[in-house]
């Protein structure tokens, strides 16, 4: 066998391997979800039959609608208000310039830096002293001015066609018209990208809720599948079929602007 197919043949193998490294995770959550919790013990491989009694014990424990409700209410609301504040300061930051804006926004790159974990009590005490402690609203409100989404936005913006925004100007259009009519339609793979990256984020943020949601009430899915596996005889059949339930919602969103996803990462405007 000559070398070129001795180096093929390796390099076929390692790529094997590493596709399975990646998928078996999700093989063994989702098959494990089909399962009763001493056949996952024992490292059962096999689709089982007990997925609706996962899904029986599941509900008796958890109200889902509930549940996903919060989640879902906390995830959007984040994703629209992040982007729709975040988008207008990465524009605002390339297009309008002065002595200060690159001071400024080194100083905000700076604030990347430190880690969430240092500012964690400071804001707690903001949020009280708000009376926003337990609800949404102080979940949602830390996120919508995001550093990096700006940053994004900003290196995105740079891709704009600025003969669309003189264009418009001459057609006597102000900024916040460019901005609506004019920019957001150009730059919406970006959109649709800083969308993924946003909603993933605010679905699966675990510590910060953990902090200020205080009631059962209110308690997202992270909050819920951390519960479940703290408990003192933990089911892990009912644990892998919520962390399927919770996987879900994030495919779907990537899987509907995976295009889009591509184009504006790549820096594409259309």
């Amino acid at each position: 066998m000559s070398s070129y197919l001795i180096k093929r043949t390796a390099t076929y193998a390692l790529l094997a391997f590493a596709a399975f490294l990646s998928v078996f995770p999700f093989f063994w959550m989702v098959v494990g979800a089909t399962n009763k919790s001493s056949d996952i013990v024992t490292g059962r491989l096999s689709v089982g039959t007990s997925l609706f009694e996962n899904f029986a014990n599941l509900m008796a424990q958890v109200d889902l609608v509930r549940v996903f409700g919060n989640s879902f209410y906390i995830a959007i609301v984040s994703t629209v208000l992040t982007l729709a504040v975040s988008s207008m300061a990465g524009y605002g930051f390339e297009i309008f310039r002065s002595r200060v804006r690159e001071r400024i926004f080194q100083l905000l790159l700076l604030f990347l830096s430190i880690p969430f974990a240092a500012l964690m009590v400071p804001l707690f005490v903001m949020i009280s002293r708000a009376q926003l402690s337990n609800s949404f609203t102080a979940v949602i409100l830390p996120s919508i001015a995001s550093i990096f989404i700006i940053f994004y936005f900003r290196q995105a913006t740079k891709a704009f066609p600025s003969e669309l925004r003189d264009a418009a100007r001459v057609d006597g259009l102000k900024e916040w018209q460019i901005f609506l009519f004019v920019y957001l339609p150009t730059m919406r793979s970006t959109y649709a990208a800083a969308t993924i990256i946003v909603f993933m984020g605010a679905w699966n943020n675990y510590l910060w809720p953990l902090i200020v949601l205080q009631t059962n009430e209110n308690k997202t899915i992270t909050l819920v599948l951390s519960t479940l596996t703290a408990a003192y005889t933990p089911d892990y059949g009912v644990i892998l079929l919520t962390t399927v339930l919770a996987t879900l919602p994030t495919l779907v969103i990537f899987f509907v602007l995976q295009r889009q996803f591509v184009q504006g990462m790549l820096g594409a405007v259309k």
